[in-house]
């Protein structure tokens, strides 16, 4: 292997699917159902506060893992809504987004060998996350609705199997991106008894944790028993505030690890915007109703995209959390996912994300699209508008 070429690290994943397909859509003028993220306004409060730090010349280095205030409120927050006793100084790590302390996390606590269980599909930053730090994943997949089963289910055999004595931690999602799955607390539970089994520890991706629907409550797994000392919760204000340009997210980590976090958090990327963490400590004060409001404003999208989706001839797993609807795409006819992402793209202009793109064996994915409904009315109509040229397509006159 020559010396001028990228790394073997590098080398075992591919650039961001979801990016490619943002800048695929951008070139094509497509509406972009693609990458999650808002394309209406955050809260007045939340900007505010961000103008007022910034006028306020809170311009320079925060300490490394985070201004106190936040810190205190991410605290604070969590437990008055879980009752878990989060010590801010003790646990709390504030990065450059809920990406970066992912990787923070994950760099901290594995040696090469170890081995990390993921759920798939996945997001897709986990396979890499895993390999960037020298971890071997392990995948155990949740398999879409069918039958009497109205949710995606893991089969509970096979995520016992993938645990072992090299398992140092399972990456959980919940709600889970990309397909809307909330885990429910019997299922946390036997994550947990496996996790206390293995001497593993939970790695909690929560970032979605306010935007479920139809009753859902979101449990983290933290709250379990037994799991408070081995759980690593990750959460940021990208989606709860629909600031995802702004990279702030944090960690909240037992006692006996957080030093090793904001060790590697400190030489990866050495502290996140000061002017924007002080607005997130604005932010996590909003009123409980702000989140009741928003919640109630996806599901009505929600509800609105699938319709849409439905209509226009998409078999589609309804989700219960987060911002993404899983489809089947099996009745239109193409050879694979990203053949029928890239005419959808181009010649229907709606961009969505291939479902090969999360799982490690893109054969699982080949029938399956993601399409997120984080959009204005406007934008999802748009794309309604141009879903009614597939129709000839379903007719057998696909063109080639």
């Amino acid at each position: 292997m020559s010396k001028l070429t990228g790394s073997r690290k590098a080398l075992q994943f591919t650039e961001s699917v979801i990016r490619e397909m943002t800048r695929l859509s951008d070139a094509h003028n497509a509406v972009n159902l693609s990458q999650g993220f808002p394309d209406f306004a955050a809260p007045q409060a939340v900007k505010d506060a961000a103008c007022e730090a910034i006028n306020a010349d809170d311009n320079q280095y925060a300490v490394t893992w985070g201004q106190r205030p936040l810190r205190e409120a991410v605290a604070r927050e969590f437990t008055r809504r879980y009752g878990v006793e989060v010590i801010a100084d003790q646990q709390v790590t504030v990065c450059c987004g809920s990406t970066e302390a992912m990787m923070s996390t994950m760099m901290a606590i594995i040696d090469p060998g170890d081995e990390v269980v993921v759920f798939e599909p996945f997001y897709e930053n986990y396979g890499p996350d895993a390999i960037l730090s020298g971890a071997t994943p392990r995948y155990v997949t949740l398999h879409p609705p069918s039958g009497s089963k109205t949710t995606w289910t893991f089969d509970p055999d096979e995520l016992a199997a993938a645990f072992n004595e090299k398992t140092k931690a399972i990456i959980l999602n919940t709600p889970n991106n990309p397909t809307g799955k909330v885990f429910t607390r019997d299922e946390l539970e036997a994550i947990a008894a496996l996790c206390r089994k293995w001497d593993a520890m939970a790695i909690s991706d929560e970032i979605y944790e306010h935007i479920i629907y139809d009753g859902q409550q979101h449990v983290p797994i933290a709250t379990i028993p037994g799991m408070a000392d081995r759980t690593i919760t990750i959460n940021g204000l990208s989606k709860t505030y629909s600031v995802t340009g702004w990279r702030v997210g944090w960690t909240i980590s037992p006692a006996s690890v957080t030093g090793a976090i904001r060790k590697v958090h400190d030489f990866l990327t050495v502290g996140a915007p000061a002017p924007l963490q002080a607005a997130g400590a604005v932010a996590l004060g909003l009123p409980d109703d702000y989140y009741t409001k928003m919640a109630a404003g996806y599901q009505r999208r929600r509800d609105m995209l699938l319709d849409i989706l439905e209509r226009h001839h998409f078999t589609c797993y309804k989700p219960l959390g987060a911002y993404y609807i899983m489809t089947d795409i099996s009745s239109f006819g193409f050879r694979d996912d990203v053949e029928f992402v890239r005419y959808l793209i181009k010649d229907i202009g709606v961009a969505g994300v291939p479902g090969s793109s999360f799982y490690k064996d893109p054969s699982k994915g080949r029938t399956q699209l993601r399409f997120c409904f984080c959009k204005k009315d406007s934008t999802l109509t748009a794309a309604d508008e141009r879903l009614a040229k597939l129709v000839p397509v379903i007719a057998g006159s696909r063109p080639h």
